[in-house]
Order: structure tokens, then C-alpha cells, then sequence
């Protein structure tokens, strides 16, 4: 007897049934018992933020808005996205090394927390918006130290990201130059998929030592310091979950002393791959399954256009995320299947290798762990397919978050020349 994969009690057939495949598929359950684990484990003294480009869906970000998470955002529609889910200007801040002006003085014109600043150069753009008070902004600090446990270093070394912290040394008269620039604080992010607590804290220590000693040689008063997050998700074999307990122990004591010398701070930390990486499954239907020289294939109707992540994350060697047959979830696995999509591509591989129970044409598919990253990080016009529908269940309701992209969608934006 087989037993089909459900979401708050929904049966995944009648959710493809009712929305369709390929689709991203949220569990808002998930989603709140995430945020809200990790947020009973931290210190009330230190912010969550959301990074909206892990996920950027409206309601998504409305949900981790409704808990209490603020928003961490990179480009206009982020901004704009970030205000329709209910964020408050406060708890807004917008980041990324190349902003455009129209970008700077969105975020400025709407009172933002603060406009993160990644080179002397966007200083001086920010200070020539002309607009009648300083706009506040932090200066997202390159550190000398290297990060620790990150899969994808993004500070520490020579990156497009941030100031680096020996060039901010020697700026303090270059800062007392831009009457319409207030610098209210730093920000450091050193790496993502991290999932050595140890690693997050060292690096979180790291930057609160960092923001002192610039406030303290630039002169500025330190209102606010982001330490960044990058916690990670187990995707593959040998991985583990980080120690949440180890985590917040470290990271609680780390900003409990930076607050004891800096009473009155915001300490903020961001979080997007952890956060909704969880919740969110892509499903696929199988359209062929088909044996080529001793291997077994299941051709899908969606793959890597849709689930980029799932070619490996930067590695050499592929890797399989977690997959599961939907349609028969429990039942003992039978052969080794390569999971594939219908891009006239060898590389659309979404998993090789991967024990399955049989599959037959029609069953469902399920890549799980995949709330982050998946449209939006993804080549989705690739042969011309376009994006899946996002489906978000919440309180036993599924609700359509995404429109599938249709034909007309994809050709509407084209222009045929006269010939």
C-alpha cells in the first residue's frame, strides 16, 4: 500500500491536481516553526532580518514580516516588495555593491533604516542626491580576517562586496566631507551555507570588534551593527545540521558584551537561505521513465531550469539534494534513478543517482529543502518554458503565490521587426 506525501494535510496529487507541475510548493508551518525555533534560542536584543533574495515572493516575505523579521533588500522590486508585505521603513535596509541612483534615492525618499554602502564611490552618490537631510547609511565593512566555515566566502579577501576595513581606516576625513551622508553604523557579511556553529560566532564576534574600532577611529556614533548570518542547510550526504543550541549560546554572549560597552545599540543579524530553505519542496511529474545502458532515467516536466541549486552549488562533482517520490513516499526504495528535466541539455540533471521507489510516468517528484534559491537563482526562460507556479499552504489553505508563466507571457515581451 503506498502512501502519497501531504502538507498540512493536503495530498500532494490534489495539489498538482489543482495548480498544476512543475511547482514550488511553501509549507507556511515550516516557515514559522523555522523563524520562530531560532528566534526563542536568540537574545530579543538582536533583529532578525529576512534576505528577500533567498526568496523573494511577496507573501513569503509577508509571513517571516508577520513574525517579526524585518527585510534585507537588494534592488528596487525588493524595496517595493518589502513595503507591500508590511514591512515598516525602519526595518528596512537595502544592500548590494551596484546600486543605482534611482535605487539610492528610493530607499533615501522612503526613510529606510539605512542604505548599506559597499565603496567610497556610493558615498559620494548618496551625498549628491541633494536631498534636505542626511541619509543614513552603514558602511558594509571588507574585514581582515578571513570567514570561517563558509562554503561561499563573501568577505575577508579581494571582493566587489563592501569597504575593506584598512581603506575605512584611513577615510575619516573623506567621511566629515559628505555633509549629506550620516554613517549610523557597519555592516559585515563573510560567507553563506555555513554550518559550523563555532564558525558563526567567531565571525559574529569578528564583526562587532570590527564596527567598534572603525566607530572609534572614524568618529561616527555606532547606532547600528548587522553581523551578517549565513547560516546553512544540510542539502547533501555527510551534512549536519548546525547546532542551533551552540549557536545562540555563543552568539547571545558575543552580543551581550558588545552591548554592555555599547548600551542603546541595534544589533542585527541576516538570514535568508535558513530560513526558507525548509519549507519549500519543487515538484515535478514524470513524464518518461526509460532504461540507456543499464541506467534508469525519469524525465520530468520540469529540471534545472527551474532548480538551478540542484546542479551542485559550486562543486565539481554532483551532489544530490534530498529527492523523494511524493506519489510513494513511504515505500522502500527500489533501483537508482537519474532525475532529469526536458531541456535538450545534458546537464539538466536534477539528481543522478538517486534511490527512488519505482517510478512510473505520472508519479510525482519532490526536491525537498528548496525554499531558497529556486526561481529566482534559476535559468527559468531557458528553451522557453518559463517559471513554475509558487504555491504557499498556510493554515491547511494552499494558496497560489506565483502565476505559471503561460506562453503569451513569454512572447508579449518580444518585438517581431518588420522584414
Amino acid at each position: 500500500m503506498t502512501s502519497e506525501f501531504t502538507v498540512q494535510g493536503r495530498p500532494i496529487s490534489e495539489l498538482a491536481d489543482e495548480f498544476g507541475t512543475p511547482m514550488y510548493l511553501y509549507d507556511g508551518d515550516v516557515l514559522r516553526d523555522v523563524y520562530g525555533s531560532l528566534r526563542a534560542r536568540l537574545t530579543p536584543e538582536l533583529d532578525i532580518f529576512y534576505s528577500a533574495k533567498a526568496n523573494p515572493n511577496v507573501s513569503v516575505c509577508a509571513v517571516l514580516r508577520s513574525l517579526g523579521a524585518g527585510l534585507e533588500v537588494s534592488s528596487m522590486a525588493e524595496l517595493i516588495t518589502a513595503r507591500r508585505a508590511g514591512a515598516a521603513v525602519q526595518d528596512i535596509i537595502f544592500l548590494g555593491p551596484g546600486k543605482s541612483v534611482a535605487e539610492l534615492r528610493a530607499c533615501a525618499e522612503a526613510g529606510v533604516h539605512a542604505i548599506v554602502c559597499e565603496s567610497l564611490e556610493e558615498l559620494e552618490l548618496v551625498n549628491g542626491l541633494g536631498l534636505p537631510r542626511p541619509v543614513d547609511v552603514m558602511l558594509r565593512v571588507n574585514p581582515s580576517f578571513t570567514a570561517k566555515g563558509a562554503r561561499l566566502s563573501m568577505g575577508g579577501k579581494p571582493r566587489q562586496f563592501g569597504i575593506d576595513q584598512e581603506v575605512l581606516l584611513r577615510s575619516r576625513s573623506f567621511l566629515r566631507s559628505l555633509p549629506g551622508v550620516r554613517v549610523i553604523g557597519v555592516h559585515g557579511y563573510m560567507g553563506t551555507r555555513i554550518l559550523d556553529a563555532a564558525a558563526i560566532v567567531d565571525n559574529t564576534r569578528g564583526i562587532l570588534n570590527a564596527a567598534e574600532e572603525l566607530s572609534a577611529e572614524l568618529g561616527f556614533e555606532l547606532s547600528t551593527v548587522d553581523v551578517g548570518g549565513g547560516i546553512g542547510v544540510p542539502y547533501f550526504d555527510n551534512e549536519k545540521d548546525i547546532d542551533l543550541d551552540q549557536l545562540a549560546v555563543g552568539v547571545n554572549a558575543a552580543v551581550t558584551d558588545f552591548l554592555a560597552r555599547n548600551p542603546g545599540r541595534r544589533v542585527i543579524t541576516e538570514l535568508g537561505r535558513y530560513l526558507v530553505g525548509w519549507c519549500g519542496t519543487y515538484v515535478v511529474r514524470a513524464r518518461y521513465v526509460k532504461e540507456s545502458m543499464g541506467e534508469w532515467f525519469v524525465v520530468a516536466d520540469g529540471g534545472t531550469n527551474h532548480h538551478m541549486a540542484a546542479v551542485g552549488i559550486g562543486s565539481f562533482v554532483k551532489r544530490n539534494f534530498p529527492v523523494r517520490s511524493l506519489t510513494r513516499y513511504t515505500d522502500p526504495e527500489l533501483r537508482p534513478y537519474n532525475v532529469t528535466g526536458p531541456l535538450c541539455t545534458p546537464n539538466d540533471v536534477v539528481a543522478k543517482q538517486v534511490a527512488l521507489p519505482e517510478v512510473r510516468p505520472g508519479d510525482l517528484l519532490g526536491v525537498e529543502r528548496s525554499g531558497a534559491y529556486g526561481p529566482s537563482a534559476s535559468p527559468g526562460l531557458f528553451l522557453s518554458h518559463g517559471y513554475p507556479a509558487e504555491v504557499l499552504v498556510l493554515d491547511g489553505t494552499a494558496h497560489l503565490v506565483r502565476l505559471r508563466d503561460t506562453v503569451d507571457d513569454l512572447l508579449n515581451k518580444q518585438l517581431l521587426i518588420a522584414l
